[in-house]
């Protein structure tokens, strides 16, 4: 595979029993479902062990959960899959993961509690170095937007700082790398980091901490609320995603790992998620310095399972006896025609200008309140979302590009950005 070759994987939702299937862990089931992804063609899947399952108290990190961690790493080889681990799950599909020695009794901030972080930094480490010898093992991300546990809408919040929230990052980053040196170890936030003001885990933590920069686009944030299932905003959400974390970036190269991005009904009904799955990667491969796309997610939620919000059932590639389902389709015929190709589009020459407040010189990550307001003009519906949208339905291919910047000729010209508008000269 070239080093700039595109890459093309799945979230593994195991088919039978979800991520509850750690509890019962079946490697025949996980065989069969393995066999299934690779049938699709893709090369990568991102794994989620569940937090309390693998280490239910702070000094206990069960050692055949990690082993069993392992053989699902070794069927995924032989299946020519690569794979990257969550560690702290942490938060998935509308459910809290969190061990009881961090809940109630015990209740202690899991940003800030030294016995808590140094507990984490062991997990993590411990996950990354039982997988340090697997050619086929990617790296780590710290887990899956945790950054829901700091502030609202959650309902009891562990509240930090942008610096603790830094702070924390550096640290759990540092341990994936004490476990696995020189593997891609990243963090990935939900969407708040990017469209939420006053959010303690800012853009300058996403494009400048880890490997890669990962973004998670979902549509169900208002944008198809507003703009429907086939609207421009709709179709391009992920990647306007991915230009608008190049603004924060200090490297104008850095790569961007769409890490997260799927169909939800009935904003996307089931008999247009193929078109709309096309539309988004077609857009998404449109974005220089792209790492790869991993659909969420590999197996539907089985209907057995309670409580599920209702969209996020049919989410799958594949149906739950891991039948190919047209999204899944979709993916597949995608990833074929771009097997083996370098991936090489043009520069976006235009760049939009993001002026939110704060500045950002240096690469000073510890950024306080800047960037921290003001981001919601960024979110569906605000004046920057829309304009940059806007843009987009013209035929422009629009960068993003921060406003002290905006006038950098050397940043500017190492990004191959020859033109700036404003907001107000779009509106």
């Amino acid at each position: 595979m070239p080093d700039d070759a595109l890459r093309f994987g799945a979230n593994y939702t195991p088919s039978r029993g979800w991520f509850h299937h750690w509890l019962d862990f079946d490697i025949d089931e996980v065989r069969a479902d393995l066999d299934s992804i690779a049938a699709l063609g893709l090369d990568h899947i991102r794994v989620f062990p569940l937090w309390p399952v693998f280490q239910p108290n702070r000094t206990l990190i069960r050692p055949r959960a990690v082993e069993q961690l392992v053989d699902l790493c070794d069927a995924a080889a032989e299946r020519g899959l690569d794979v990257h681990v969550d560690g702290l799950q942490g938060h998935l599909s509308s459910f809290d993961f969190l061990p009881a020695w961090t809940r109630t009794w015990h209740r202690r901030n899991i940003f800030t509690d030294p016995a808590v972080v140094a507990g984490q930094e062991e997990y993590l480490r411990t996950l990354a170095a039982a997988l340090a010898d697997r050619p086929n093992f990617l790296g780590m991300t710290v887990g899956n937007e945790i950054n829901q546990f700091s502030g609202a809408p959650h309902p009891d919040p562990d509240r930090i700082t942008p610096d603790q929230a830094a702070r924390w990052l550096e640290r759990m980053l540092a341990a994936c790398e004490e476990g696995a040196p020189g593997r891609l170890h990243l963090h990935a936030e939900y969407d708040a980091a990017w469209y939420q003001d006053g959010h303690p885990f800012t853009p300058t933590q996403a494009a400048r901490l880890g490997g890669v920069t990962a973004v998670h686009s979902w549509v169900f944030n208002g944008t198809a609320q507003r703009h429907g299932r086939s609207g421009t905003a709709t179709e391009h959400h992920a990647a306007y995603l991915i230009e608008l974390s190049k603004a924060w970036a200090l490297d104008p190269h850095r790569p961007v790992w769409l890490q997260e991005v799927g169909a939800p009904a009935p904003l996307i009904p089931p008999e247009h998620a193929a078109r709309f799955t096309e539309a988004t990667v077609a857009n998404a491969l449109d974005c220089p310095d792209l790492w790869g796309v991993t659909w969420w997610c590999s197996h539907d939620v089985s209907r057995e399972l309670a409580d599920f919000p209702e969209l996020e059932y049919g989410l799958g590639l594949l149906t739950n006896d891991r039948r190919t389902k047209p999204a899944g389709a979709a993916i597949a015929r995608i990833a074929a025609a771009w097997r083996g190709r370098a991936h090489r589009p043009a520069r976006r020459s235009t760049a939009l200008v993001v002026d939110i407040g704060g500045a950002v010189d240096g690469d000073e990550v510890v950024d306080g309140a800047a960037h921290t307001a003001g981001r919601s003009s960024c979110a569906p519906g605000g004046a920057f979302f829309e304009a940059w949208a806007s843009l987009t339905a013209q035929g422009v291919r629009p960068a993003v590009v921060l406003a002290e910047r905006a006038w950098d000729p050397a940043h500017l010209a190492a990004r191959g950005i020859t033109e700036v508008v404003r907001v107000h000269d779009v509106t």
